[in-house]
């Protein structure tokens, strides 16, 4: 299997045991989750939740989707920036709670929003969804 392929896979299998879990239908487990960004631990997992959504956020903006490898890099940092100078945050290249929430709120509605997989892992302070 080529790593791109095991990548989205294990990905894919993480968020799978997550909501398996019951963890994506909490309020408070976004609130919980680390920034995203340059000089953060950056969780594979939230990473390619990141990637995922924006990217989905990219299609229907004619904007080029990035590799969705779960490894925060210059190009995910570039696409976090689009996206911010988009939804006219602060663009800084760090998914914080109001950065997430937008990502969450606009993203795949399979992954984004308060109960899909990726709400646990992206920080958020559930602004949007109340």
């Amino acid at each position: 299997m080529p790593a791109k392929s095991f990548g989205r896979a294990a990905a894919a299998l993480t968020l799978a045991g997550a909501a398996l879990l019951g963890l994506s239908g909490t309020a408070n487990a976004s609130q919980s989750a680390s920034y995203i960004g340059d000089g953060y631990a950056n969780n594979s997992t939230a990473v390619w939740c990141v990637q995922h959504l924006i990217n989905e956020v990219a299609r229907q903006n004619n904007r080029a989707a990035i590799d969705e490898d779960s490894t925060w890099g210059p190009q995910t940092k570039d696409q976090v920036v689009w996206f911010q100078t988009l939804e006219h945050v602060q663009p800084d290249g760090i998914v914080g709670p109001f950065t997430g929430d937008n990502i969450l709120y606009h993203g795949d509605r399979q992954y984004g929003g308060k109960s899909g997989a990726c709400f646990p892992f992206v920080p958020s302070d559930s602004g949007l969804f109340e």
